[in-house]
């Protein structure tokens, strides 16, 4: 495999080009919008959203936080035919830090996350919207090294309690926060982009749903593809208030089975597909799956940021892949979060412009590292004569995106996972 080795502004760059393409074997999984680890990781970016445009609506900039570490804890139900309730509350901790205040001017931090979780479940899980128990786990601690003297105090004591916006050090310039990379890689094959659609069509507004009030939210797929055969496990939710028998489930079972079959045909044409529908049911015991609010989150089940879908929206074991939680993430400085971005884009980039398979890796090694200037960025091209000045300047124009990247999340111009 050839190799180009170089130093752009500080971080090492390699090329490697003429490597071999992935194998058509393919394990990948989607979590769908009802899924707990997917309400998971969506409200954690929801909170820093909306904790962004607070701060840069009254402050100018957005001030330190991060709520990566929420997680849901599930409730409990009693489901019946025609019917089901709520008998516990879905719980909610709210893990993190935030500034509380900045140049005396109080932020209503806990106001302001519980509006946007209560909305949340309003629109995404309404059954739920009025069975919440919201915890609220948010601290504005600095990170270990303020060592105190007798005569000074350090910067970072001020990084979550600002006297104002000039105490940020991103404001001067933008490091990195954590030892940490990102990885992206493009393009991805059909049977890949199978699985996001079904799990978007069961899961997601589309006329599969609207037309079928009985279809919950918390889907799952698990495929496998051979290169001429998909083998997909799957999990689509009922929601109890309407199915009215077993008999009614079941039809309404085989309606998602039949969809499954006439959209592989369409977007696998000539393949063999088999597709297996909630694998645990046992009809004539009435175990099904069978849900009050249509996701799992009601009872017996827990959701938390980051181990849900990555941020291309695809869980692909045998593809580079990290275990970063992105959502929740300071949009501003976190590389868990923007380098991940950043590494996507970059591989949909080369995959364009080598017209082959494009892998990207941006490490950073060490918190106050230049955000643009990654210890080591790894391009690895399945093309043999690709043009490494074209890749360069490629890699250079990506970093140098970061400022409009942060723009972009805060004003909700990117959907994770």
């Amino acid at each position: 495999m050839p190799r180009t080795s170089t130093i752009i502004d500080n971080s090492h760059l390699v090329i490697d080009t003429a490597m071999a393409r992935p194998d058509t074997t393919t394990i990948v999984e989607r979590k769908g919008l009802g899924h707990p680890d997917t309400l998971a990781d969506h409200l954690a970016e929801r909170l820093s959203r909306a904790y962004s445009h607070h701060t840069v609506a009254c402050f100018g900039a957005v001030l330190h936080h991060n709520f990566d570490k929420l997680a849901l804890l599930d409730g409990a139900s009693e489901v019946r035919y025609g019917a089901g309730r709520m008998t516990a509350p879905v719980r909610v901790l709210v893990n993190g830090r935030a500034a509380p205040v900045c140049g005396g001017e109080t932020i209503p931090v806990e106001e302001i996350v519980e509006a946007e979780v209560r909305a949340f479940f309003a629109e995404r899980l309404p059954e739920v919207a009025n069975h919440l128990d919201i915890v609220f786990n948010i601290t504005s601690n600095s990170i270990p090294g303020a060592v105190l003297t007798d005569d000074r105090v350090p910067d970072r004591t001020r990084w979550f309690n600002p006297r104002s916006v000039d105490d940020l050090r991103e404001r001067r310039v933008r490091l990195s926060n954590d030892t940490s990379l990102g990885t992206g890689w493009a393009p991805e094959n059909a049977f890949e982009s199978f699985v996001r659609e079904l799990a978007n069509h069961f899961s997601g507004d589309s006329d599969f749903t609207r037309a079928r009030a009985w279809c919950g939210s918390d889907v799952k797929l698990m495929g496998y593809w051979g290169g001429d055969q998909a083998d997909v496990v799957l999990c689509v939710p009922q929601k109890s208030r309407h199915v009215t028998s077993r008999a009614e489930y079941v039809r309404n079972a085989e309606t998602v089975l039949a969809e499954c079959h006439r959209m592989a045909n369409l977007r696998l044409p000539g393949a063999q597909a088999r597709f297996r529908l909630n694998a645990r049911d046992v009809p004539e015991r009435d175990e099904l799956y069978l849900t009050y609010t249509g996701s799992s989150i009601e009872s017996g089940d827990e959701g938390v940021v980051g181990r849900g879908n990555r941020v291309n929206g695809l869980i692909t074991p045998l593809r580079p892949m990290n275990l970063e939680g992105a959502n929740g993430k300071n949009p501003v400085y976190h590389v868990g979060k923007l380098y991940n971005i950043a590494a996507q884009r970059l591989a949909e980039r080369l995959h364009e412009a080598t017209n082959g398979h494009a892998e990207v890796h941006l490490v950073s090694s060490t918190t106050g590292q230049r955000l643009d200037q990654p210890w080591r960025i790894l391009v690895r091209l399945s093309a043999h004569d690709a043009e490494v000045d074209k890749v360069q300047a490629l890699v250079a124009e990506t970093l140098g995106e970061f400022p409009a990247l942060t723009d972009e999340l805060v004003s909700d111009g990117i959907v994770l996972s």
